[in-house]
């Protein structure tokens, strides 16, 4: 049953792939400061984060990560420096025009609409990316990879578990066909098993599509064990960089920043 079900996912993945021409593109950030009037909660952030690749942001709760995904998708704006995707600069550019060139944000299941269905909000992040069979098709596909969707495709919004709406926020996400996915705590009070179906999901969706992922997480051991690399965040300043294998050996690094 269990082998059936990976089959399937693994198919509507690979049908998302062939259904989109794009591919990850490549996001730099270069000495971004951001503050929210009380002074900088971001201090000079410079990063790369290449086409393809699974980074993940780590740091302790308040240490900057969701500003820095906020400033990214144009959701707050950066006192300075700048921020080019796919080597266009987005300075002054709208959160829906950010959106439009293949950057999109999950911010923790919040961009599920309680009062529409799973089919009905499915629909709506189809909406200006698929048109008829299109749109159907691509319905089905994140049915395929979400297999609890399909099950509750009927269900309002807020009628679904914590597991299901984030599966639903990543669906909506995915069906829009980014070139970098931004997520904000995929994993924040989920269950074991759907934080693992959520991760696999990602790791397998980015090797298959060459999508960029960016991963602010808590959950230090799930996200460097997908990730490419891991981008260490503390008080609002980049501590440390490299390899997620290597920083999750590092004693240094995990007793002094990630917890472990």
């Amino acid at each position: 049953m269990g082998s059936n079900r990976e089959h399937s996912a693994r198919h509507a993945r690979s049908e998302l792939v062939s259904a989109s021409s794009q591919t990850g593109a490549e996001l730099s950030v270069s000495e971004l400061t951001v503050g929210y009037g009380g002074g900088p909660v971001l201090h000079d952030i410079s990063i790369t984060v290449r086409p393809g690749e699974v980074v993940a942001l780590l740091g302790a709760n308040g240490a900057g990560k969701t500003t820095l995904l906020s400033a990214l998708t144009g959701r707050v704006r950066a006192a300075s420096g700048s921020v080019t995707f796919d080597g266009r600069d987005l300075r002054g550019m709208r959160t829906e025009d950010r959106a439009r060139l293949g950057l999109a944000l999950v911010p923790d299941g919040q961009s599920v609409v309680g009062e529409l269905t799973v089919d009905e909000n499915l629909r709506l992040g189809a909406l200006w990316r698929h048109r008829g069979k299109a749109r159907e098709a691509a319905i089905r596909q994140i049915y395929g990879m979400f297999e609890p969707l399909d099950r509750r495709k009927h269900a309002d919004g807020h009628q679904l578990s914590g597991g299901e709406r984030q599966m639903l926020a990543l669906g909506r996400a995915l069906i829009a066909e980014p070139r970098l996915i931004a997520l904000d705590e995929p994993s924040l009070g989920l269950a074991p098993l759907v934080v693992a179906q959520i991760m696999r999901t990602l790791r397998e969706t980015a090797r298959e599509r060459g999508l960029t992922v960016l991963l602010a997480e808590q959950n230090v051991t799930g996200a460097l064990s997908i990730a490419d690399r891991g981008v260490v965040v503390n008080l609002g300043r980049i501590v440390a960089d490299g390899d997620a294998k290597a920083l999750a050996e590092d004693p240094s690094i995990r007793h002094a920043y990630l917890g472990f």
